[in-house]
């Protein structure tokens, strides 16, 4: 589950200002789209949590147990299992980093669902929410949530697209619609406008319903258009102050005369009366793949309940879209191991599921009937692999938290898997909720002060803000590293757990592109703990109130039976995903884990396709391997036996150097986390070594990243652009980074 979306997620819109378009110019505003390729459509979807691996090996995974989507990619397409996260690696981030092509460090929420701000007298903030629309300023730092490397707004993904003269729909995807109510109505219209009075109104109400249909109104949809689109006639201005001109000119207002419609109140309406094959019920709103419209649990039609919709809401919302001449769409659908019941607000019971569950199976069944007639329904309108782009991805993977299932060789499809404590009728499926600060307090006798991003990753603010090497920060890491705690999960056996396996100091932090241009936002550290354990404070605000847990274990860790699927991490199972992708020159190699990738890589990937750029340099590359040469410009083509290879040598190693989980990611990590456990001798012998070294790497990875930009959408020659130089350099800083952490290990 994208933990706390539901919870930090109602949002705002406009109001239709204007008539409604004849179903007559339904294609007028989309006349101006020219893609490349042949490409007429891009429809770009991110999971939350679907695995194509296997949870359980009896257990078909996720896209396994729905065919219609895993074979689409594999017969027309590609599919990559050595796909990766950002980190830390949890829903906000990772979709913001696939939006836009750039690590948290450029986009500004590194630490998200949620994150603290140190003040002005450095006490850590109440928790900020990472979801909330693009242009959206936090209030503790005054600066932009989504801030850049410049401490400007970061570019909007949709404004390649939209001047080419492509409208753009967005379906509960991070960001790019309302996300937060009121405020995002205050953002975009002003606290005293009637929008905001409006939906001030309905969420203070006695009725349940009419406080959600606040959210069903406004939230999670949003449709961002051309210049002088038909579309979006009825709406109002789609205002990016900082957003840079067209060949990267500084702003502001480089971003004028586009209009944007915001919520599905304005964005049912229009799309209904424009879609060709008239999808929608006669008061216009929007159906789902089973005929049913989109509503909340109460019924009443827009978005639905939370930021989850399951996939026959998501995907019957965008066959709306398209078929209303839209031709860009970007959407999320919720993960299927989470109960997606809901009635009257209420999730169904239980609310999470194990692999092989009954309610999981079900799920993915309707899940894999939603892709079904999905693709018929596009065909029928046309829309379909000769003309289409299509990207899937998820935002990250995750680690499930429970028992051993019953019976022993259960695999879901044909027998279904339980999971109960030894001889109970208690469920085992639930992660260990661990109070921070009471286990401190218990094992360590360490009361200082401090809040934390609440997480499997916990993110630290110690209260103060003291420095690295104070005593009480360095004390505070090696109670952290010293904690221990018996896993009562059956198949455990009682193991004793260590609860820190890897910390990442601010060096750290900034190796992993963890630091952003606003220094308050900073945590003083990063735990990534053990997988089983979700890590709390015992209050979520200061003075906290641990207790000790000697004679009641469960004030220190209980088991939360609402999550089981734990991400945000740093292990394997949860950092690497997968993407796939089917459409024009993109080559058909079935499931091919042989290339590295990371989400940043997936945006460069498509404008590139579809020939487009954006207004700044990406910190990914483009996936050449998976795209036909003749697609490609020269610069870009695969060479053939003999010629030289300069682009493709240059683009691994550039992500071995830059990634999170390249090379230098993981090594720094096991270096960092050596470090701080150790003496202050050897800390400060740590310090002295990986701020230069870390200097040197992003200094070499920006040469590298201006390189692969010039020949991606330069049309220059990484030849030309001394390739070979930069290869010998980036291994040699490898290297140096990997003998760093040998010597710290001995």
């Amino acid at each position: 589950m994208g933990r706390f979306r539901s919870s930090a997620v109602m949002a705002a819109s406009l109001l239709v200002v204007g008539g409604i378009m004849s179903a007559g110019s339904s294609t007028a505003h989309a006349a101006g789209c020219n893609l490349g390729n042949g490409i007429k459509h891009l429809i770009q979807i991110q999971f939350d949590n679907v695995h194509l691996r296997r949870d359980n090996p009896n257990v078909p995974s996720d896209l396994e147990q729905m065919p219609n989507l895993l074979n689409f990619l594999l017969q027309n397409g590609m599919v990559s299992g050595n796909h990766h996260t950002p980190l830390i690696s949890h829903t906000a981030d990772d979709i913001v980093t696939t939006l836009t092509g750039v690590y948290p460090d450029r986009h500004g929420i590194p630490v998200s669902n949620s994150y603290r701000v140190f003040d002005s007298n450095n006490h850590p903030s109440s928790s900020h929410s990472a979801f909330i629309y693009w242009t959206a300023t936090d209030a503790t730092d005054g600066l932009p949530v989504l801030v850049n490397e410049l401490g400007k707004n970061t570019p909007a993904p949709w404004v390649a697209f939209t001047r080419a003269g492509c409208d753009f729909g967005a379906f509960s995807i991070a960001n790019m619609e309302f996300e937060s109510l009121p405020g995002d109505i205050g953002v975009v219209f002003g606290t005293s406008s009637s929008q905001f009075n409006s939906v001030k109104t309905e969420l203070a109400s006695s009725s349940a319903a009419t406080r959600q249909k606040a959210s069903t109104d406004w939230l999670g949809i949003a449709v961002h258009c051309a210049q002088g689109s038909a579309l979006c006639a009825s709406g109002g201005p789609d205002a990016l102050p900082d957003e840079p001109g067209p060949q990267g000119q500084p702003g502001p207002n480089q971003y004028v005369g586009f209009n944007a419609l915001f919520g599905n109140i304005n964005v049912a309406p229009v799309i209904c009366q424009m879609a060709s094959t008239h999808p929608c019920d006669a008061s216009n709103h929007v159906k789902d793949l089973a005929g049913n419209l989109v509503a909340d649990s109460f019924g009443q039609p827009g978005f639905p309940d939370s930021f989850s919709p399951t996939a026959t809401q998501t995907l019957g919302y965008l066959a709306t879209m398209l078929e209303a001449g839209i031709p860009v769409v970007y959407a999320y659908i919720g993960d299927a191991h989470d109960n997606r019941t809901i009635v009257n607000g209420v999730v169904g019971s239980p609310g999470t599921f194990g692999p092989g569950e009954a309610g999981y199976v079900a799920q993915l069944k309707a899940y894999d009937n939603a892709f079904g007639q999905f693709f018929a329904r596009l065909q029928a309108d046309r829309i379909d692999k000769t003309n289409t782009l299509f990207i899937f991805t998820a935002d990250e993977n995750d680690h499930f938290v429970g028992g051993t299932p019953s019976p022993a060789n259960c695999d879901g499809v044909n027998i279904p898997c339980t999971y109960f404590y030894p001889n109970t009728t208690t469920r085992s499926v639930g992660e260990l909720d661990a109070n921070l600060d009471s286990i401190l307090l218990t094992q360590r006798g360490n009361t200082t002060p401090f809040l934390v991003h609440s997480d499997d990753a916990p993110v630290i603010y110690i209260d103060g803000n003291p420095a690295a090497t104070s005593a009480t920060t360095r004390q505070f890491e090696h109670d952290l590293a010293a904690l221990t705690w018996v896993n009562p999960l059956p198949g455990k056996n009682n193991e004793v757990d260590t609860l820190a396996q890897y910390f990442a100091d601010r060096a750290e932090m900034k190796v992993l592109h963890m630091i952003t241009s606003s220094p308050a936002r900073t945590g003083s550290l990063t735990m990534f703990g053990n997988p089983d354990y979700f890590f709390q404070t015992t209050k979520g605000s200061l003075p906290l109130a641990p207790q000790n847990c000697g004679a009641n274990q469960s004030l220190c860790v209980f088991q939360g039976l609402s999550f089981a699927w734990n991400h945000g991490d740093v292990q394997q199972d949860i950092t690497r995903t997968w993407f796939g992708m089917v459409g024009p020159a993109v080559r058909h190699l079935g499931r091919d884990d042989r290339v590295f990738s990371d989400h940043t890589d997936l945006r460069p990937t498509a404008l590139a396709l579809l020939g487009l750029k954006d207004d700044y340099v990406h910190d990914g590359r483009v996936l050449i391997e998976d795209l036909e040469p003749h697609a490609l410009p020269k610069s870009l083509r695969s060479p053939g036996e003999g010629e030289d290879n300069s682009f493709l040598e240059l683009a691994r190693v550039y992500k071995q150097l830059t990634a999170p989980l390249g090379n230098v990611g993981k090594t720094s990590l096991a270096l960092a986390t050596t470090a701080v456990k150790g003496t202050d001798t050897t800390y400060a012998w740590y310090l002295s070594k990986i701020g230069p070294l870390t200097d040197q790497r992003d200094q070499l990875a920006n040469e590298i990243r201006l390189a692969l930009n010039a020949a991606e959408f330069g049309g220059g020659s990484s030849r030309d652009l001394h390739a070979d130089g930069l290869i010998a350099r980036a291994k040699a800083l490898i290297d140096r980074f990997s003998d760093l952490a040998d010597r710290a290990g001995h």
